[in-house]
């Protein structure tokens, strides 16, 4: 420095920068400030268990699913490799990860707010269109869902769009489960079978309250909107039109037992639907309960805290009203 050369060029020879430098020259007194080698933890998880994260992640059984099903799954078998986090995790690392799209901002102020406590308290329904073979033509999947258990308790695939179909639907499911009167709401959005008057008859004849969505806020009826998007980006969802109305029932046929009996949904602590209406669920969330609890005593340096909640969700809200949106309903709005 004293014979004139900069400190900034200086510093570049040296690879440092400036402001390191001056650090050093002010604590020149000091020991060597840099850090030690810093040691692998004692938690990390090891070659064979990265590998058998991979292995499982990658299989034909759980190709299609995410951590956040496959752990669940493997809970219930009485196996356990690693959390849902270090599932995802090495997964990210692997550059195995991809999201499809970005969540939509959320719209505020919402209808009346409905709560279920139990099945058959609250469903949701609504249409949607499959392609046909004649180009501008559609078929029309009547879908009822319940909103507490998340199972479809009803489905029809039409060729029109029809109030009087969607009332004996609708009859038919309440028949089936023994729906009382003054018993259930039903959501729907604001189309026009929806507010037809051979409906709106049919669900007062029959005791049933009617919640409507505001106009062209789909957010309004997130359950039935979250099943669509479910049904139509399973990998089997075929890229061309149904080449008629009996392939594509045969196909929603299909995916409602899939759906039903094997689908671990996100917004019920990864249970099926079935098992949840019919009262099982609560059995399978103590069993995965016991799993990683002795997970935890088997290798207590990976937990640095209690295991994960698998207690159940006690009550599922259509609309939340402002100050009481829970996480399950966050849950919902981000995966069927």
């Amino acid at each position: 420095m004293d014979s004139g050369a900069r400190l900034c060029k200086a510093c570049e020879v040296l690879e440092i920068s400036v402001r390191t430098y001056q650090r050093w020259a002010k604590d020149w007194y000091k020991a060597d400030g840099r850090h030690d080698r810093v040691l692998n933890p004692p938690n990390r998880l090891s070659e064979e268990e990265r590998a058998a994260i991979l292995t499982i992640a990658t299989s034909m059984r759980f190709r299609d699913l995410p951590p956040s099903q496959i752990v669940p799954m493997l809970a219930e078998e009485g196996v356990y490799v690693a959390s849902e986090s270090s599932f995802y995790r090495l997964l990210r690392q692997e550059k195995l990860l991809r999201h499809r799209e970005s969540s939509r901002p959320r719209v505020n102020g919402r209808p009346k707010e409905y709560v279920a406590t139990c099945p058959n308290q609250v469903w949701s329904w609504d249409i949607t269109y499959l392609r046909s073979p004649v180009r501008g033509q559609f078929y029309y999947l009547y879908l009822v869902v319940d909103v507490w258990s998340r199972m479809i308790v009803a489905w029809r695939v039409e060729e029109i769009e029809s109030a009087e179909i969607a009332a004996q639907m609708i009859q038919e499911a309440c028949l089936r489960y023994g729906v009382n009167r003054d018993q259930l709401v039903i959501h729907s959005d604001n189309g026009g079978p929806m507010k037809g008057a051979t409906l709106l008859a049919t669900l007062q004849a029959l005791g049933i309250v009617p919640s409507f969505s505001r106009p062209r806020v789909s957010e309004d009826n997130p359950y039935s909107e979250a099943l669509f998007r479910t049904l139509k980006y399973r990998p089997e969802y075929p890229g061309r039109p149904f080449e008629g109305l009996q392939e594509a029932k045969a196909w929603v046929q299909e995916f409602v037992r899939w759906y039903n009996t094997e689908h671990r949904h996100s917004g019920i602590k990864f249970v099926t639907p079935v098992s949840r209406h019919t009262g099982e669920a609560e059995q399978i969330l103590i069993k995965r309960k016991e799993v990683y609890e002795q997970a935890k005593r088997r290798n207590p340096s990976r937990w640095s805290g209690s295991t994960r909640n698998w207690d159940p969700i006690v009550e599922v809200r259509l609309n939340p009203s402002a100050g009481k949106h829970t996480g399950e309903a966050t849950e919902q709005r981000r995966s069927a």
